[in-house]
């Protein structure tokens, strides 16, 4: 709730060599240590866990995952393989495979997920992460009907479990907006420290992990990857605990924050990830929320925001399972409504704080990758280095729905994804392009 990272690497220091430690702890603290976007540590543990049972699934399944995010594919697939052996009742095994690689006609498993999906007493947890899997592989096939009819079923089970109220987060916007001004006065007060950290927000997908992973090039700069430290300081300046970023409360009780024990609350916090860098990348896209509060506590702060197409930004999301960090993505109508919130919002952040935000397109980050990335490292107050051109190099752990991805080669894509799902998608298209005329007239 509160982020205690310290806490609970003291915990770890203090632990007993893994092969005196249970099976359940290694995989509980294995567990953790993901969570603080520390895979390689998870991996030490994980690897005596398999050690002392090699066909544990649960452990099988968590190496498949860490594996992943270490860019190890074809060891995680071969954990994954061996976990859905041994126990094919598993969906989260499932999901992880399908994501691994683009699927071929001759090798997927489009069948074995049907069956899968059909096993009784599916749970709706279930139910989404075999449903998503099922439209990724079928995406792959482009058997596009197929994999929409899919998509649709993963995303009503995954609705379904989520509590969101579109009319909270409208709310939240609106309160976020008349509040700017005060922000402002703070920052006058905050500590201006050695250490710069850089924001990398946006919508979720929009392509905030490659910008991150071009920024690690860098041989100052540290990628610390998608953090709640800063929402950790904002819970504790109004001893209060919200879901997700930012919350109603925190905004009503910012008036009494102190912004200078915020900012040096949250430096504390990411000093141990820093390691005598100069520049931190905190990416966790939903921070666009908190930047007038960013701003306030932390005057030496630079913001990123990511800026892709509307509708590939969020079909993407759209076909993302997020467990709860994204609970309006699982609905057309819900997905735009609050692209539309977050672009108001980031409008007018622009309006307030007009030389702190450097908008990022992804088209120009992945189209002209060196002239895009000399911009970026002005705003930051870096100079540029050519390192930083060669993400597929990167041997850094990515804890991120773009783990896969974000190793690839930089290419535009030849058409956009959404495109041979025009028709289903009339909703969002619709709902987007009302947003447009709006924002234009």
């Amino acid at each position: 709730r509160f982020n205690e990272s310290a806490a609970i690497r003291a915990c770890q220091d203090r632990l007993p060599p893994p092969e005196r430690i249970s099976i359940p702890l290694l995989l509980t603290f294995a567990a953790q240590l993901g969570l603080l976007n520390q895979p390689a540590e998870a991996l030490r543990l994980l690897d005596e866990a398999r050690r002392g049972d090699p066909d544990y699934p649960p452990t099988l399944a968590a190496r498949g995952q860490v594996l992943t995010w270490l860019g190890h594919f074809d060891e995680a697939e071969r954990e994954l393989v061996r976990c859905i052996h041994h126990a094919p009742e598993l969906a989260q095994p499932h999901w992880l495979l399908a994501r691994l690689r683009t699927w071929s006609a001759d090798e997927n498993h489009v069948e074995r997920l049907r069956a899968e999906l059909a096993r009784p007493g599916r749970s709706a947890g279930d139910l989404a992460l075999l449903g998503y899997a099922l439209h990724k592989e079928l995406d792959d096939l482009g058997r596009f009907h197929e994999a929409w009819e899919a998509l649709a079923s993963a995303c009503a089970a995954q609705r379904s479990r989520v509590d969101y109220d579109p009319e909270v987060a409208r709310m939240l916007v609106d309160q976020l907006v008349a509040l700017p001004s005060l922000a402002a006065a703070a920052a006058a007060e905050g500590e201006i420290t050695d250490v710069v950290p850089i924001f990398v927000v946006g919508m979720h997908r929009a392509g905030t992990t490659l910008l991150e992973q071009l920024l690690a090039g860098h041989s100052q700069v540290r990628a610390m990857g998608e953090l709640y430290d800063f929402t950790a300081q904002l819970r504790r300046a109004a001893d209060h605990h919200c879901r997700g970023p930012l919350d109603a409360t925190i905004v009503e009780r910012a008036p009494g924050f102190d912004f200078t024990a915020i900012g040096r609350g949250y430096l504390e916090s990411v000093a141990w990830r820093i390691a005598g860098k100069r520049f931190c990348v905190d990416k966790l896209p939903s921070n666009f929320l908190n930047l007038a509060f960013i701003f306030a506590a932390l005057p030496q702060a630079r913001v990123l925001h990511m800026v892709r197409d509307p509708v590939e930004t969020c079909f993407s999301g759209l076909r993302e399972l997020f467990s709860d960090a994204c609970p309006y993505s699982y609905d057309q109508q819900e997905l735009a409504d609050y692209f539309g919130l977050y672009r108001h919002l980031i409008a007018h952040w622009r309006e307030q704080f007009p030389e702190r935000i450097l908008d990022v397109p992804y088209e120009a980050l992945v189209g002209n990758t060196e002239d895009c990335l000399r911009r970026i490292a002005a705003h930051c107050g870096f100079a540029f280095e050519a390192a930083m051109l060669d993400p597929a190099s990167r041997t850094r752990g990515v804890a991120t729905a773009s783990a896969v991805q974000v190793r690839s080669v930089l290419a535009p894509r030849a058409a956009a994804r959404w495109k041979p799902y025009a028709t289903q998608l009339q909703p969002l298209l619709q709902a987007l392009a009302r947003q447009d005329r709006a924002a234009s007239g």
